[in-house]
């Protein structure tokens, strides 16, 4: 029988074994209305890998510390800035003065497929989410610079609301990336 060979290039390596600091883009994330606390974490996990500067948590959101948001983001609240502000319309009008775009994922009758999107001269960008069940809100689809969503092949109309941010949230920031 032959035996199978080791590549010891290419070993995985354990948590805690890359030491790094945390490094920031110009990208917030506006989450209005998550009501799940598992998908809270999981956005906070989301917006650490991905060099998020600030998470704005608005309506329904729970927010830390909570076990839920704890467990799903495994310490991340901890490291991710964060803001709970009751209306997220008052969030976003104050980033688009401080100009950043304003970006919601949404499917609309007018969004656009995000793999075709110019993100050309996107210096600041604020990338919208909104409740699992009703998704973003019609004021803020109203007041967003572009509203965008992710195709879908399948039978279903959604899908889970961290994965959605996770696909959408790593299309639109790669160019800010190293």
């Amino acid at each position: 029988m032959a035996q199978s060979t080791i590549n010891s290039e290419n070993t995985q390596l354990k948590h805690g074994e890359l030491e790094r600091s945390r490094v920031t883009f110009p990208v917030c994330i506006v989450a209005d209305g998550i009501e799940s606390g598992a998908n809270v974490g999981s956005i906070f996990r989301l917006a650490d890998a991905l060099g998020v500067r600030k998470l704005f948590l608005s309506g329904a959101c729970p927010v830390p510390p909570s076990p839920k948001i704890r467990k799903t983001s495994r310490a991340s609240e901890l490291t991710v800035p964060f803001e709970y502000r009751e209306h997220a319309i008052d969030v976003v009008h104050e980033l688009k003065a401080d100009g950043y775009t304003i970006v919601s994922l949404e499917v609309t009758t007018r969004s656009v497929d995000i793999r075709t999107f110019d993100r050309t001269g996107l210096h600041k960008l604020a990338v919208v989410v909104g409740s699992e069940s009703s998704g973003v809100g019609q004021a803020l689809l109203d007041i967003s610079d572009h509203t965008l969503h992710i195709p879908m092949f399948g039978q279903s109309s959604a899908m889970n609301l961290s994965a959605a941010c996770a696909i959408g949230l790593f299309e639109l920031t790669r160019d800010f990336m190293p």
